[in-house]
């Protein structure tokens, strides 16, 4: 199985299966000299840990990274840095009765299809597990944004299902289970998920992610374009089905005087373009949304086929997120942290300091 990999220079290669003794990250080519512990990166694997709220997953998972190589005397080395987080909470007892049948949205199918063997624990490889891995690269690339450019990166979800969450405050975000930004909203948001669960069904939401002190210059054009590897890498996250920068989708509706941000001596006067023009950034903010699909495993009864083709009854039991969107935060926050250090580091190698102001 190929393209378990993201990033040229700063490269994160994610390995592991849901129900396997342990998953993790081999993060290559770091710069040496960063100061780094695991609580620097416990604290990222914490907002995304299953089993914080009865909103999501009751899998109960440390989720405690371990720095196996790549650190020494608390700094990093240049050398490969290796995380590991060991499955403690996996049942796979939970998945025996679709050993042979396919989840109807799951990867599932297409996993069979494609390599003739699947792992039905947890969805093997294509579970949402694997996405703590890659909170904790992001981790990584978070702290060495900060501290070199004042880059930073938040999150936030800004409609859950139909229910659209008005942005408020970033101060709200961290204090709620859904990484909503507007308080006011929260109860709403409770009792949707309580029903939307006594149901057994899942929904989908939208995740806002906005990177701030973003050096210009940044990009390769034509085929490394930021905003296409910033599609790239936020495709690769389970469950998102779409990816808008800046306006996105509502820029159809826009006539060009209206979406061309104007520019004058003080900067531009709007960001519909989301910080980034002919695929390079413009040290305005870096402005992505997702769309992220409704969890394919839930109780609801729904006809699929068996391994043999022959008509079934699938119903998922177990411990799954109503709401795969209500973590997503943090994981997208970490794939932009990834995307943007890497072409940090490859417009470093091309053209040195040309370019790397705000």
């Amino acid at each position: 199985m190929a393209a378990n990999t993201l990033g040229t220079l700063f490269r994160v290669t994610n390995f592991g299966e849901s129900h396997g003794p342990a998953i993790g990250a081999v993060v290559d080519g770091c710069p040496p000299g960063l100061a780094l512990s695991e609580a620097d990166i416990q604290y990222e694997l914490d907002r995304r840990r299953p089993g914080t709220s009865r909103h999501v997953t009751q899998r109960q998972e440390a989720d405690q990274v371990e720095i196996l190589s790549g650190v020494y005397e608390g700094k990093t080395t240049g050398a490969p840095i290796s995380l590991l987080i060991r499955n403690t909470d996996a049942r796979s007892k939970d998945y025996g009765n679709i050993l042979d049948t396919f989840r109807p949205g799951h990867a599932d199918f297409a996993y069979w299809k494609k390599y003739g063997i699947r792992d039905p624990r947890g969805g093997g490889r294509s579970s949402a597990r694997l996405t703590a891995p890659t909170v904790a690269a992001g981790a990584i690339a978070k702290k060495w944004l900060a501290e070199h450019f004042q880059v930073r990166i938040r999150g936030y979800m800004s409609q859950l299902g139909p229910i659209v969450i008005p942005f408020q405050s970033w101060d709200a975000v961290n204090e709620n289970a859904f990484y909503a930004p507007n308080a006011e909203v929260v109860p709403e948001l409770e009792a949707y998920m309580d029903a939307l669960r006594k149901d057994g069904d899942s929904i989908g939401a939208r995740i806002e992610v906005v990177a701030e002190n973003v050096p210009t210059g940044l990009g390769e054009p034509v085929y490394g374009r930021m905003d296409a590897e910033i599609a790239y890498a936020m495709m690769g996250l389970n469950a998102v089905k779409g990816v808008e920068i800046g306006a996105g989708f509502e820029s159809v509706s826009q006539r060009g005087s209206e979406h061309g941000d104007a520019i004058y001596p003080e900067g531009f006067a709007t960001n519909h373009a989301g910080g980034i023009l002919g695929g390079i950034t413009t040290g305005q903010n870096i402005e992505v949304s997702l769309a992220i699909k409704p969890t394919s495993s839930i109780r609801i009864k729904r006809p699929s086929v068996n391994l043999h083709n022959e008509p079934v009854e699938v119903q998922t039991l177990g411990r799954h997120d109503p709401c795969v969107g209500i973590r997503a935060t943090p994981i997208a926050e970490s794939l932009l942290a990834i995307v943007i250090m890497d072409q940090l580091l490859r417009q470093r190698g091309q053209c040195g300091d040309i370019g790397l102001t705000r």
